[in-house]
């Protein structure tokens, strides 16, 4: 088969489409024919060199995937040849075919066709493990998406307001705030121009949010928890703003908040698979409702993935990039 190499660290052009040995589906997984997989940050950091595949995981990138199940491997049930699917990865997606452990599959949702399905696994499983099963967003209650505009931020939006809270949101510049009211964002704040902080006490009568989602790590360590309600949990998914910070534990005691960071790559089988049925349970409804759906920017041929990661890295996007095969 063929699959997007890395023979180097560096630029978009180091993604070399290339031939590659088949793989085969072991013990609980299963072989799916890629039609489609999508670009995340994760992927841009492991063609850097600064994000390698956990143990035992494909070489080549790609953290999510949509396709059909061509073989079973032993001891799997439940799923069949020639299953439309989407699935969760640790790595793999850019390639014609992938081995993946069935508990990190899913069907593709009613209403979504089998490419676009592959903007769902990496942010619906990000997004509903952060905010809702570790963070426990509740319906009435504030929160706060760092990134609105972006994959991660556009699902969040959405799934914030289908359990009925008040979602705000950070972007840059108008046409992407836009986007996040059409998706149901109340509150909306252009990073470039207006302090968060302040826009979002001024939005909750000094309250602040409940949970907060976070990618930029240490850079808004400090605002964020200014911007905390009391009781209040930050949700760190990424560190585009830097790693090291100082922290003032008494803005924390005071407000007795909570600090989670969690990756979902490197997490054990049975982890990933617990999150897995979680999103089929709860989000797949939604979706088959048409209360959530993916939002997708473009779609690229898996050979323009460095095109693609261009896109990525200028931060001029709406939503998710896919690479279709």
């Amino acid at each position: 088969m063929h699959a997007i190499t890395i023979e180097q660290p560096g630029g978009p052009e180091a993604l070399v489409w290339a031939e590659v040995p088949d793989p085969v589906a072991g013990e609980g997984e299963v072989l799916v024919e890629v039609a489609a997989s999508a670009v995340n940050r994760a992927d841009v950091l492991q063609r850097q060199g600064f994000y390698d595949p956990p143990p035992g995981a494909s070489p080549y990138p790609g953290l999510e995937c949509s396709g059909r199940i061509v073989a079973l491997g032993p001891g799997v049930s439940g799923w069949a040849v020639g299953d439309e699917v989407c699935a969760l990865l640790s790595g793999g997606g850019y390639a014609q075919r992938v081995a993946v452990p069935a508990g990190q599959l899913l069907p593709v949702p009613q209403g979504v066709d089998l490419v676009t399905a592959a903007a769902l696994p990496e942010v619906v499983a990000t997004v509903w493990s952060n905010v809702f099963m570790v963070a426990g967003l509740r319906p009435g209650e504030t929160l706060l998406v760092h990134g609105g505009a972006s994959g991660i931020g556009t699902m969040a939006i959405q799934l914030g307001k289908a359990v009925g809270a008040r979602v705000a949101v950070t972007a840059g510049g108008k046409e992407k705030l836009a986007r996040c009211a059409e998706l149901g964002a109340d509150v909306l704040i252009d990073y470039r121009e207006q302090d968060f902080v302040e826009e979002l006490r001024s939005a909750t009568g000094g309250a602040g949010a409940d949970v907060i989602l976070d990618i930029m790590g240490a850079k808004y360590l400090a605002r964020n928890l200014d911007a905390l309600a009391v009781n209040g949990r930050l949700a760190v998914i990424g560190l585009q703003g830097g790693v090291k910070a100082e922290l003032d534990l008494r803005t924390l005691l005071a407000k007795r908040a909570a600090i989670t960071a969690t990756s979902l790559r490197a997490r054990p089988l049975e982890e990933k698979a617990a999150i897995v049925a979680a999103v089929r349970e709860h989000v797949w409804p939604l979706i088959a409702a048409g209360r959530v759906h993916p939002v997708v920017h473009a779609a690229y041929p898996i050979a323009q993935a460095p095109e693609a990661h261009r896109v990525l890295e200028s931060s001029t996007h709406i939503g998710k990039l896919l690479l279709t095969l």
